[in-house]
This record gives C-alpha cells, structure tokens and sequence, in this order.
C-alpha cells in the first residue's frame, strides 16, 4: 500500500468524526467546515465541497445532525448544520474511540 493510500484511507475512515467534532462546538456551514479542517491540519486535510456535504448529508439521515436555512448578508442564505442530542452522544462515543485506539497505536 502506497503512503498515499494508507493516508487517504485514514481520513476516509474519520470523515463522520471530523465534521463532529466542528459541529459539537457550534452550528457551522459547510464551506466553513471545509476551511476549518484545511486550516487546522495545516492543509494536509483538504477535502472537495462535495465530500463534505455528503458527510453532512449522511449525519442527517442518521439523525445526528440537523439543518436550517440563515441569512448570511443581504440576498444570500447558507444552510447551517447542528448536532442532535443524538449526534452529541456518537460524538463522545466515536472521540472516545479514537483517543483509545489512537493511545494504542503510540504505544507501540
């Protein structure tokens, strides 16, 4: 497996948690996700618009995520997304998953 691969596939694996994890400290649209991964991994995140609104997408469905239409200047209006109680609770679930095997790993 090439360095790549196994980097792509350890984002691809975490694409729920991360948009979680923005979403449990406040409501947020999705550009604005997309910009915040990029920023705090130091770009080596960077995701299409695409993947994150299917992450958005597929958190609703779950019922774990919500999603309401604000206006965001005079004519334009972005839909945010906010955490359900139940995405509060695979929230904690999943972070503390990934603590737990992330402590295993560095252990090793």
């Amino acid at each position: 497996m090439k360095t790549d691969q196994f980097a792509k596939d350890l984002v691809t694996g975490s694409y729920d948690l991360l948009v979680l994890d923005i979403l449990q400290r406040r409501p947020a649209y999705g550009y604005e996700i997309v910009r915040h991964i990029a920023k705090e991994s130091k770009h080596t995140i960077r995701w299409h618009f695409g993947t994150v609104y299917h992450v958005l997408h597929h958190l609703e469905r779950r019922g774990l995520a919500t999603s309401s239409w604000k206006k965001a200047g005079r004519s334009r209006e972005r839909k945010y997304y906010r955490l359900t109680t139940r995405g509060r609770a695979a929230w904690r679930q999943q972070r503390g998953q990934w603590q737990a095997f992330s402590r295993a790993v560095n252990a090793l």
